[in-house]
């Protein structure tokens, strides 16, 4: 029997920026080293269907795409197929150029075939050579008349390893436009659905799915693939949680396909995951990886780490990403040949198997921040390991305009990260991890940002409180979080039309520093600072004049701890750019965070061995099927 393991695709909509990701007719040529497009040929009149393309008389295409390569060197590495046959379907004079690349990303060609008329060509390429990584794909050269791509997929004779479908699950909060539009798609594509048992959305929003344009039409065409479940908010977790625990009550479901909500989904990656998934030698957790929906050439995450001593999360090469995709093609991208492997993958679009999940229980009940990455390290140590796989992709609102470590995320950001340490970390204390939160905060405090200080000693409270007060605070902390900003005034962003704002300095700018993941700039000169910053904002009283208008001014982009601090105060334009917050530094709140501040994390170094204990132990039952039932039903 033919399995299809990947179809050829071409974008839903018809967006110019989408091109480059699904078919390249571009010239390219290199001056210094960098790829630099000749000519720009590619035109959305030439995509005629799902799986349809016109080749232009005497123009080449390519499909050495992220979407249309197959990433042979995942498929060598994680399952057992050797043999895959590449069809394509043509009409009209062309040529058919099939090539591979290894894991530097050095092109061969591996075969060639002229073509006329109506034309099937078929290509039996084995999957042998791609240890360290590489694709294989093929070009289309039209001859001297129009050519068209009727159709091309990736097939083999090889039996799966598993069978089931897969259930999906997508948790909401106040989305639901596009909840719709991920309905939608999932209606319009049966080759998705035909792999899929049940639809799972959780909304947990008070902006109900059910009552948006456009529902009840989607609903009808999905019948009873589609099940809404309501339930109070209980964060990414507690919605994920509901998935897994309803696909595990799903005899035909073999895994459960995680899918965030702010999302516009590619149907046929999710086809990928599933298949992908089955053929796999041992069951493994399928990543998908996230592009900007707001700028849709642009891949932020690919494969995801944990780095062990500051036990932070990051993109394998964090210094290549985001990768644009409108500038440099796949074949364009020698880093993108490589194989790289995650240690989880974020919960925008992940498949875990119901194998797992068994075996290891389900979400943390950590409201937001952190699940994702902790659930993957727990099945990862399990033996379930996670495979960021290409081609297998969705658009998400990125975090550019946003920074949610100084809102009420701020909770979650350090709470949940210092409690995956305790489970996970592997080194003593933690390595630097207490060090860096400890760093976090003395950032904070110099940049006058009260409020998420306030909300990481609450945090630190919190874990060291226990373990049960996960189970305990999960529905209210974040309402108790958003509760403690009214005590902070920075947190009010200024956006009146009819005030403008100034600074008494006037706006400072500088230019633009490429700064550190973790630690911004390091240096004995830079420490001298912060030590120096430090006595001088315990000692000496803010200027009533700079506390009464803001002294200075600086862009988002400016405004870094080592700059802010030499002020008394600052007007600092939003993440999002839609108005300005003021910071005004406050002696008396600052020496008291700083004094509660060492002493919370000196208390949680002295105490690490005994929580990671506790913490620990108490995992399997915070974590369990039970648990989260005894959660669903009482929160009604």
């Amino acid at each position: 029997m033919t399995h299809v393991l990947q179809n050829v695709v071409f974008p839903l909509d018809r967006d110019p920026d989408l091109l480059p990701l699904y078919a390249d007719p571009e010239t390219w040529s290199f001056i210094d080293e960098e790829p630099v497009r000749v000519s720009s040929r590619a035109h959305l009149g030439n995509i005629l269907g799902r799986n349809r393309a016109r080749i232009v008389a005497g123009r080449r295409v390519s499909l050495g795409t992220y979407f249309n390569a197959f990433p042979a060197s995942y498929w060598q590495h994680w399952t057992s197929v050797r043999e895959i046959r590449l069809t394509v379907r043509t009409s009209g004079p062309a040529t058919v150029l099939v090539y591979r690349s290894n894991g530097a990303g050095v092109r061969q060609r591996v075969a060639t075939r002229e073509v006329t008329g109506e034309s099937t060509t078929s290509f039996d390429l084995s999957l042998t050579e791609y240890s360290d990584g590489g694709w294989i794909w093929f070009d289309v050269v039209a001859d001297e008349k129009n050519a068209t791509l009727e159709g091309a997929e990736w097939t083999t004779e090889q039996e799966p390893a598993r069978t089931g479908k897969a259930s999906l699950g997508i948790t909401t909060y106040n989305k639901p436009d596009y909840c719709v539009s991920t309905l939608q798609a999932l209606a319009d594509a049966p080759d998705a659905l035909e792999h899929v048992d049940r639809i799972f959305l959780v909304d947990q929003g008070t902006q109900l799915v059910s009552d948006q344009d456009g529902f009840a039409d989607a609903a009808a065409r999905l019948g009873e693939t589609l099940q809404v479940i309501r339930q109070p908010n209980l964060g990414g977790s507690g919605g994920f949680a509901r998935a897994m625990a309803e696909t595990l009550r799903r005899p035909e479901s073999e895994f459960v396909q995680l899918l965030d909500d702010d999302v516009r989904l590619e149907p046929e990656s999710l086809r990928r995951s599933i298949v992908f998934a089955r053929y796999a030698t041992s069951p493994v957790l399928v990543g998908g990886h996230m592009f900007d929906l707001l700028d849709r050439p642009k891949l932020h995450g690919w494969a995801e780490v944990v780095d062990e001593h500051p036990f932070m999360w990051r993109n394998l090469y964090q210094e290549k990403m985001p990768h644009d995709f409108g500038v440099a093609n796949l074949r364009q991208s020698p880093l993108l040949h490589m194989r790289m492997d995650a240690d989880y993958n974020g919960w925008w679009m992940c498949l875990i198997p119901l194998a797992a999940i068994r075996e290891v229980g389900l979400a943390l009940p950590a409201f937001i921040k952190w699940d994702d990455a902790e659930f993957c390290l727990r099945a990862g140590e399990a033996g379930f390991p996670t495979v960021s796989l290409p081609g297998v992709a969705l658009w998400h609102v990125s975090w550019i305009n946003k920074d949610d470590t100084i809102d009420w995320q701020a909770y979650f950001h350090a709470r949940n990260r210092i409690v995956a340490g305790l489970l996970h970390s592997s080194v003593p204390h933690g390595g630097r991890l207490l060090r860096h939160s400890l760093r976090v905060d003395l950032k904070h405090l110099m940049m006058m940002q009260y409020y998420p200080v306030a909300l990481r000693a609450q945090a630190l409270r919190d874990v060291l409180s226990g373990p049960a007060h996960m189970r305990q605070n999960l529905a209210s902390a974040m309402p108790a979080a958003r509760a403690m900003a009214a005590d902070f005034p920075e947190t009010i962003v200024h956006r009146d039309p009819s005030r403008v704002l100034h600074s008494r300095r006037g706006r400072q700018v500088y230019k633009r520093q490429k700064t550190h993941e973790f630690d911004s700039p390091t240096g004995l000169r830079l420490r001298w600072f912060t030590l120096r910053t430090l006595v001088a904002h315990w000692l000496h009283e803010p200027d009533p004049a700079n506390v009464e208008q803001p002294e200075v001014e600086f862009g988002k982009g400016d405004a870094h701890w080592w700059r802010v601090p030499y002020f008394d105060s600052a007007l600092v334009s939003s993440a999002d750019g839609s108005g300005k917050n003021i910071y005004t530094r406050d002696r008396a709140q600052y020496r008291r965070m700083l004094v509660d501040s060492w002493r919370l994390h000196r208390r949680l170094r002295r105490r690490w061995p005994e929580l990671q204990r506790q913490y620990r132990n108490a995992l399997p039952e915070l974590v369990s099927e039970s648990s989260w039932r005894e959660i669903f039903e009482a929160q009604g």
